[in-house]
């Protein structure tokens, strides 16, 4: 009997999730980076886990609650681009692509956003383009 394969990380890094995200979500890890704080909240999403999205969303634009669509199913990540959010900057953006699927429907969010550190932590602020949070089908 061979032992189970543990489940990759639905942001795409080849790592299993519980080591990659998952150590995000479960707090035994902080994003280093803004585009690892991304991932993480594209990963929260995909595993359903709204708290983790509410804890890593900027104080001053978190919304109350959150609830998300069981009949999303994120499929993929494709990180387009970004500036500063390194382990040295207080601010950076990611230009994203997640894809998804909505029933028999398949669509992808594209975004620009926009991340600060708050208390020292890496925090979601929001969209940083224009033509940002669009839904393309």
């Amino acid at each position: 009997m061979s032992a189970r394969k543990p489940a990759p990380c639905p942001c795409g890094l080849p790592a299993a999730y519980a080591d990659c995200c998952g150590a995000l979500h479960s707090g035994r890890a902080a994003a280093v980076t803004a585009e690892q704080l991304m991932r993480s909240r594209y990963s929260a999403f995909a595993v359903g886990d709204a708290g983790y999205l509410l804890r890593s969303w900027h104080s001053s634009t978190r919304p109350e609650g959150l609830s998300l669509d069981r009949d999303v199913r994120w499929t993929g990540l494709e990180i387009l681009g970004g500036t500063g959010g390194s382990a040295f900057h207080t601010e950076g953006t990611v230009e994203f692509r997640a894809h998804y699927r909505s029933g028999r429907a398949a669509g992808t969010q594209h975004e620009d956003s926009s991340f600060v550190r708050e208390g020292g932590a890496w925090v979601y602020v929001g969209e940083a383009g224009q033509a940002t949070g669009r839904r393309e089908s």
